[in-house]
């Protein structure tokens, strides 16, 4: 192929890769390829009067699986050990005479519930572990914590393609253990676990790894998904009614970004309060009654699929066709930052007095007044989403989120936008749009005022 630049011309050749007798060989497509494997990666070739460039195309493709399961800590339940391979590799695998080995990363405080149920599983199944409990809070989500599980993991030894490191925790957790799994050898499987709500639904099912760093929320981190996630909701039980709020308020902001007609559940699921209605609705109705059985699956009759179950399954599907399309986020037109303009700003600077999801929630309080103000949302469709986040025992406004500390937020993050600030708002009960450009002063103005001064009585949480 010819191509003009300028005034010089350069010519192009594009190579496939095919790989006979265990070499791999590059053929143009102008000759008849020879009889191999052939690769979905491509050389360009470019030779000018100024020399030769090379430009490679390989596309990266990454298999994950994510699981819900129930009593996943008894011995006889396969998936904690198994669940991550595929048929033919469990066959593989088993045919292997070594006792399998896990490298376990727990959160302290999960430790103290499970650790010995951990160890049990383990002990039955015959593998050879080792169990490290570490501190996994937002405020200890730093390099050095990534550090000592490498040193861990170094020390125990592992085999960096077949034995994954798992990771048993909430959010904090699954970051930071995914970023080392990803540094160690500089790229070895791992496992998340999630045992809070919040995680369950958000950090188990994506790619994203992380640690903070320089004072900013997650400013270190990687795109490598976990080889699998498995979901376990009994983790709940043991939950505070505080941290299923938190994970509830994740929860919320994935349900007002569906469109309510696509997700209405038929007459034949049993489930008149859900028919013809949107999972905003059903959040309204039934949202408190969960956030107090912790989302316990209560069946009366066993056809039907409860509310519990629904809300959960539909708020992980919903993540996993944002996140399928765009595990790397080459596109920044993301509904999932609905929340995330103003929240890290505010969590990192008043840790750790608010929880991650309490944060988006003040951060998505604030944006539904903006989405009034710009004539999205209507008085009434703006009271019925702030009544309901009071009903899930969410905070909707706090001091510390000043009209300033607003403006620094959206401008921070106008730097890092590519030229064009991103804000994805509710334009009604269901449905939302992503906006680009800086919304004008006058209106983020009016509308921290309206926001303000009607829900300042509602204390800080």
């Amino acid at each position: 192929m010819i191509s003009n630049n300028n005034s010089s011309c350069s010519q192009q050749t594009k190579f496939n890769l095919v790989q006979v007798k265990g070499t791999w060989i590059r053929q143009s497509d102008q000759f008849q390829l020879a009889e191999g494997k052939l690769s979905d990666a491509k050389i360009y070739e470019n030779k000018s009067e100024h020399g030769v460039s090379w430009t490679v195309v390989s596309p990266v493709v990454f298999t994950y699986r994510v699981i819900q399961c129930k009593n996943i800590l008894d011995p006889t339940n396969d998936t904690l050990l198994w669940g991550h391979l595929g048929e033919e590799e469990l066959k593989h695998t088993l045919s292997n005479c070594k006792p399998p080995k896990r490298f376990v990363v727990i959160d302290e405080n999960v430790n103290k519930l499970y650790g010995s149920q951990v160890s049990q599983y383990f002990k039955a199944r015959g593998v050879v572990y080792k169990i490290l409990p570490l501190p996994t809070t937002e405020e200890n989500k730093c390099m050095e914590l990534v550090t000592k599980i490498l040193e861990e993991v170094h020390e125990f030894g592992i085999d960096r393609r077949s034995e994954p490191i798992v990771a048993i925790g909430g959010g904090v957790c699954l970051d930071v253990v995914g970023l080392a799994a990803s540094l160690y050898r500089r790229r070895t499987p791992y496992i998340r676990v999630p045992t809070t709500l919040l995680s369950y639904i958000d950090a188990s099912v994506g790619a994203k790894t992380g640690v903070n760093f320089a004072g900013g929320k997650n400013k270190l981190g990687s795109y490598v998904p976990p080889v699998a996630a498995f979901l376990d909701c009994s983790f709940f039980q043991t939950l505070p009614p505080r941290q299923i709020s938190n994970g509830m308020a994740e929860m919320l902001k994935e349900l007002t970004q569906c469109c309510a007609d696509r997700y209405g559940m038929c007459s034949s699921a049993g489930m008149a309060l859900m028919k013809h209605r949107g999972l905003f609705e059903l959040m309204e109705t039934e949202g408190r009654k969960l956030l107090h059985t912790k989302l316990q699956v209560c069946k009366t009759r066993p056809e039907q699929e409860d509310s519990a179950t629904a809300i959960i399954r539909i708020a992980i599907e919903t993540m996993l066709e944002e996140l399928a399309p765009n595990l790397w986020e080459d596109d920044l037109d993301r509904l999932v930052d609905f929340g995330h303009l103003i929240s890290p700003e505010l969590e990192m600077r008043i840790l750790p007095a608010l929880l991650h999801g309490e944060a988006v929630n003040i951060d998505m309080s604030f944006m539904v007044y903006v989405a009034v103000q710009k004539g999205l949302l209507t008085v009434d469709e703006k009271n019925r989403i702030i009544q309901c986040m009071l009903s899930l025992e969410l905070p909707v406004w706090h001091q510390d989120c000043t009209l300033e500390l607003v403006q620094k937020s959206l401008k921070e993050r106008l730097k890092h936008s590519a030229g064009s600030l991103r804000m994805p708002l509710p334009t009604g009960l269901g449905t939302a749009e992503i906006f680009h450009g800086m919304i004008g002063d006058g209106i983020l103005c009016q509308a921290h005022k309206k926001w303000t001064d009607e829900l300042s009585s509602s204390g800080d949480k």
